[in-house]
């Protein structure tokens, strides 16, 4: 399953500043020991990278972070939810039913009568459901990635090369494959994959520069295609930018038979949100107890939002 979900091991942070050594040599110093941070001089770092470059002869290497495929990661993820369902079923827990139905919603209200509990998790898209459009302070932001080759067959990516964090990050799919990202075009509201033929130009300006800063070869990559995503980002408070969560039945005027919740303001950053947060929603509504989710992640309905 690892090979299926896992394009990359190691990730790589070059320091751009010295605000980013400050804060990432503290990171070093109290990093987790099942998720270690090593700190790389330019020489250690081309060990790992040859060719990469280092503004400030720093890099932060992080060994065993992970380069994930989301689509094969998510299809896992409901799989192993699955496979958790038959299994407390056969050890008498009680008969328990997952199923995936596929429809469009067009409202809150379709749901009466049929459910205790809706938890509300679609990202850009919440703003999309009539009961609640334009009262979620999400920030929309639209996001391109680009995919590059090797120009030639005698040129691939070091096989055991990691992926780079940076201004532009480089995600590894394989020695003759890398996703470069992301552009931020905020307050869009086009969540199409698709991108144009103009707007790829426009990303490849931006962001193959700020990649070449750190792994020059790559200005010489061909580009083979571009997608796209629309993030929904949640608003800056004085704790960061938090995710939102929470029972949203008073917030949206009406009494109702089941409880509606909400899931969303991930940003960019939801695979390392997700399972905690998820962890925290499910257990609020078995509970219907709001109070199980810590307050600063449920204070987003003290805010207005702002267009």
């Amino acid at each position: 399953m690892k090979a299926f979900v896992v394009n990359k091991r190691g990730i790589l942070r070059p320091a751009m500043d010295m605000k980013n050594v400050t804060k990432l040599n503290d990171n070093a110093g109290n990093c987790l020991s099942c998720c270690r941070v090593e700190r790389l001089n330019n020489e250690e770092a081309q060990g790992l990278l040859p060719g990469v470059l280092l503004p400030f002869n720093t890099a932060f290497f992080m060994p065993e972070a992970l380069n994930i495929n989301p689509q094969h990661y998510l299809e896992a993820l409901f799989r192993a939810c699955e496979n958790l369902v038959k299994e407390s079923s056969s050890q008498d827990f009680g008969e328990k039913q997952l199923s995936l139905h596929q429809k469009s919603v067009h409202g809150l209200s379709e749901f009466e009568g049929e459910y205790d509990a809706v938890i509300i998790c679609l990202g850009a898209k919440a703003n999309t459901l009539p009961e609640i459009s334009g009262r979620l302070p999400l920030r929309t932001c639209r996001g391109v990635i680009l995919n590059l080759e090797p120009p030639d067959i005698t040129r691939c990516y070091p096989e055991h090369g990691p992926s780079i964090l940076s201004d532009a990050w480089i995600a590894v799919e394989s020695s003759r494959s890398l996703n470069v990202g992301s552009t931020w075009e905020w307050k869009s509201i086009n969540s199409s994959p698709d991108v144009s033929i103009d707007e790829a130009s426009k990303a490849r300006h931006e962001l193959l520069p700020k990649a070449s800063t750190i792994y020059p070869e790559i200005k010489d990559w061909v580009f083979t295609g571009a997608k796209a995503g629309l993030r929904a980002m949640p608003p800056l408070t004085p704790l960061g930018s938090l995710p939102l969560l929470g029972c949203i039945n008073d917030f949206i005027g009406r009494n109702h038979s089941c409880k509606y919740w909400l899931f969303g303001g991930l940003g960019s950053r939801g695979l390392l949100y997700h399972g905690w947060l998820g962890n925290l929603t499910a257990h609020a509504a078995l509970s219907c107890n709001e109070e199980v989710i810590p307050s600063e992640l449920t204070s987003w309905k003290n805010i207005n939002p702002k267009f």
